[in-house]
């Protein structure tokens, strides 16, 4: 995903208030490409130098076409960089949900492709010699206490019907800490992701891709007069355009409506090397959790555990979903020592499971887009590629109608009426007073919502005590946005926009930040 971020001040950039930083930014820097100084042209621009942008623009110039990438933040620095990085085909919405949905085909295509987007990422790492840490292990599925057996029996015979090779265990292979019954998935994975995409990058630039970072895209135009507009003014000419940024940029309701924008949380916990096994692991709590290691030097490894997740906007208190990770990580990891990551992604939720892949719905039919990552982004991402490079080029692909943007699941119709009722509920921030009847009571580092008359204001007070007063009225369709007092952003609870405290923009799909006042 490639923030639409433009100008922010570097302090403010993916909203982190300095300790919510991701263990991908941890002791590397975060690659850069030249901006774009002038009008181009390709075969096909694309927007956002995340997984799904480098991925497609791969696999384009293995077609042989040109292309040319344009991010207006680094090289993997939106949600790329804020992963759990798991590789599976086990996937969140499990397979009885999506066997209900798409069908005992749709599931068993939903668990293919993504198997084959692991291959992929395996058969590159291996051909460029990737040091990513790309790694083969067993994925485990368990039930908290007190859930019924008839969960975990249910989804194997999903899950087997659906093409994978899942057996149960009584227990996750770990002395201590007794899952209960689990299932086992082989062959998942796991790997550096802006290690991988540094390398992606470098096999895209030597087939002649060009990537451009620092390039706000702001107007995006398809048909015979294909182009990509930037805030610098360069336009990039093509014959298609790919937007590849999380969400939609350039969709202003289609898409929005069919997914609905969610934070997910994840804690860093020092262990002891070799003291929990290599593997991904989840369980089926609501909301649940997410569970691996990564390398971290000869003597120790970092636990991962994610869950806590929230519609964006809709609810506060990150602090305390921290504080619960890690309580639940130390309760069945005893000897976990100090907590060193703390950070928070936007996942996008389709309604029905899956991500929307191919030709934006309403647009011209050389516009396509990437979004609905559903807690899988990086696998979803490189279906991505390997789907959008076939559509472009004319090559026939089995999983084109699973992930056809403009699909209607009739059976996620309680699904759809029940997500868009919540993304109603930013309207009402209109009718109701200020947060804070003063400026003067707003401490610094923090922000609050003031009301001046008819006119809502999102007004933050910087840490040397510099105010920033902007217009509380997020710019995609006009709901009032929240503070988020952890990551010092401005969350829109509608679509998921979120603004750095100076106002720039965060996530889209708003393509602007909140105005000035």
């Amino acid at each position: 995903m490639a923030d639409v971020v433009g100008e922010a001040d570097p302090r403010f950039m993916h909203g982190d208030s300095g300790s919510t930083t991701s263990i991908w930014m941890s002791g590397i820097d975060i690659p850069v490409r030249p901006a774009l100084e002038r009008d181009i042209g390709a075969d096909v621009c694309i927007v956002g130098a995340g997984i799904a942008g480098l991925s497609t623009a791969y696999h384009l110039l293995e077609r042989g076409r040109g292309v040319v990438v344009l991010d207006d933040g680094p090289l993997g620095g939106g949600e790329t960089c804020r992963t759990s990085a798991h590789l599976s085909n086990v996937l969140d919405d499990r397979f009885t949900r999506l066997e209900r949905l798409h069908g005992a085909l749709g599931a068993r295509l939903a668990a293919e492709s993504h198997g084959e987007a692991i291959d992929a990422i395996e058969r590159l790492v291996t051909a460029r010699r990737i040091d990513c840490g790309f790694e083969r292990v067993d994925g485990y599925l368990f039930s908290p206490p007190g859930e019924s057996p008839q969960v975990l029996e249910d989804e194997l015979e999903a899950a087997r019907r659906a093409g994978l090779k899942a057996g149960t265990l009584p227990r996750v292979p770990m002395t201590h800490y007794d899952t209960g019954p689990a299932l086992r998935f082989p062959r998942q994975a796991q790997f550096h992701p802006l290690r991988y995409l540094e390398g992606l990058a470098e096999a895209i630039e030597e087939a002649g891709g060009r990537i451009f970072t620092g390039a706000h895209a702001v107007a995006f135009h398809g048909g015979r007069d294909a182009h990509v507009k930037t805030a610098g003014g360069a336009t990039v000419a093509a014959r298609a355009v790919v937007v590849a940024t999380n969400t939609p940029v350039n969709d202003r309701v289609t898409i929005h409506t069919k997914q609905a924008a969610y934070r997910t949380y994840m804690v860093g916990l020092i262990v002891p090397r070799g003291s929990v096994k290599r593997a991904l692991m989840w369980d089926t709590a609501d909301p649940y959790h997410y569970v691996r290691t990564e390398a971290r030097d000869d003597a120790s490894e970092v636990l991962l555990v994610g869950g806590e997740d929230h519609r964006t906007g809709q609810s506060s208190g990150g602090d305390a979903r921290f504080a619960r990770l890690e309580a639940w990580a130390r309760a069945r990891f005893p000897f976990a020592q100090e907590t060193v990551f703390r950070w928070s992604g936007q996942v996008m939720e389709p309604v029905d499971g899956l991500a929307f892949i191919g030709r934006n719905p309403g647009d011209d039919d050389n516009v396509y887009v990437a979004t609905g990552d559903s807690g899988h982004g990086l696998t979803h991402g490189t279906i991505a590629g390997l789907l959008i490079s076939d559509l472009i080029t004319g090559r026939r692909n089995p999983w084109a109608d699973l992930y056809d943007p403009s699909r209607k699941s009739v059976r996620a119709v309680p699904e759809y009426a029940r997500e868009n009722v919540r993304s109603q509920v930013g309207y009402g921030g209109w009718v109701t007073g200020g947060e804070v009847d003063s400026i003067d009571e707003i401490p610094p580092g923090h922000g609050a919502i003031v009301r001046r008359g008819l006119a809502k204001l999102a007004i933050y007070r910087d840490d040397s005590g510099r105010i920033f007063e902007r217009s509380a009225v997020c710019p995609h369709l006009g709901c009032i946005v929240g503070w988020n007092k952890t990551e010092r952003t401005w969350d829109c609870p509608c679509h998921g926009s979120r603004f750095a405290p100076d106002g720039h923009v965060v996530n889209g799909p708003a393509m602007t930040g909140l105005h000035e006042e």
